[in-house]
This record gives C-alpha cells, structure tokens and sequence, in this order.
C-alpha cells in the first residue's frame, strides 16, 4: 500500500460524498433504464446482456459477467432467460471448448432495434439533467475522473471492454432524422450488423 497523503477525515468524506452521489445517480439512471425496457418485458440485466453480447460479438458469459458488473452465475442465468425467449444463442468455439460464448439471434437483434427506435417514448432524467451542461461546453459530461478511478479499482481489460463496446455502439448506429434538437423526440436510431472481430 502506497503511503497516506491524506487524513482519515479527507478519506471519509470524500468515500461518503461518492456513495452519496453514486446512489443518487443510479437511482435516476434505474428509473430511466427500467422506464424505457418495460413496454418489453426485460429487466435491466436481461437488457444489459442483449447489448454486451451485441456489440462484443461472441462474447464468453465471463466477458458478460465482468462487462455487466455482475457474478457469473447471474449472467450465465439471465442469458439462458434470454435463450429461452429466443433472444439470445448458446455455443462454443471449435478451438476454445472450455468456454461458453453467447450471440444475439436475429430475433434479439430485432428487439433491440425496435427499443432504440422507441427511446424516446419514455423520459430520460439523466439526459434531461445533462443538457444544461451541453448547453455551456457544447458536450455531454465525459466524467475522465470517474472513469480513472474506475479503471484503477477494476482495470485496463474492463475499460478496453467498455471503451469496445461504447465504439461498436458508435459505428452500428445510424441515426433516421438526424435534427440536433434531442427535445423533439423525432430522432431515432436504427442498429447496423456489426463487423466481425
């Protein structure tokens, strides 16, 4: 352990001041999630798997699980949920038995299609408490500092993961009536066929 630089005080309320600010904001972030994926009968970790599977094209339930921030087990079981309805395809590779990967079925891709076609049916607090801050920089918070603490508590290889998935989001979406104003709602985005890792 690297020698303290700082007090006990300091360290107290700066970890409070976190779990404070991390609860407030999973909070509304919860809301929205589970606002938008009702209409489809998922809950977040069923939708949260659709998307990482997606978008890291055959991942292992070991990649879902570290992506999702989730134990194995609650990946692997929410997966074969999603199996059941179709969504989602158990298989293993040829050269690597030792592992179980999953992939988004035609019929899940579709789903999730149709979901970003509809975001904009359900409000979005997150994205409503954000655009003050657009408005003065001409972006969306980046939170860099977040993200370093994030990368120092669970490491390089799920940051590499997270940054994947977030640039497969970025060349997969097209956006339909590209119009600048989010308010509008008339923005929508229509999901490509990923490449081939």
């Amino acid at each position: 352990m690297t020698e303290q630089k700082f007090s006990p005080k300091e360290a107290m309320i700066y970890s409070q001041r976190l779990a404070q600010m991390s609860k407030a904001l999973w909070k509304a972030v919860e809301k929205d999630w589970q606002q938008w994926i009702k209409p489809y009968d998922l809950n977040i970790n069923e939708h949260h798997i659709l998307w990482i599977a997606y978008h890291l094209q055959g991942a292992t339930i070991s990649d879902v699980a570290k992506f999702g921030v989730m134990h194995v087990s609650t990946a692997f079981n929410f997966s074969k949920k999603l199996e059941e309805r179709g969504y989602l395809s158990f298989f293993k590779k040829e050269d690597d038995r030792r592992n179980t990967y999953v992939s988004v079925t035609e019929e899940g891709r579709l789903l999730l299609e149709d979901m970003n076609e509809n975001y904009y049916d359900s409000s979005h607090g997150i994205l409503e408490g954000s655009l003050p801050i657009k408005g003065i920089y001409g972006k969306f918070p980046e939170f860099l500092e977040v993200m370093s603490v994030i990368r120092n508590i669970y490491g390089e290889d799920f940051m590499e993961i997270f940054e994947r998935g977030f640039q497969s989001i970025d060349t997969t979406f097209v956006e339909k009536d590209s119009e600048s104003d989010v308010t509008n709602r008339k923005n929508t985005i229509e999901l490509q066929p990923a490449e081939e890792k």
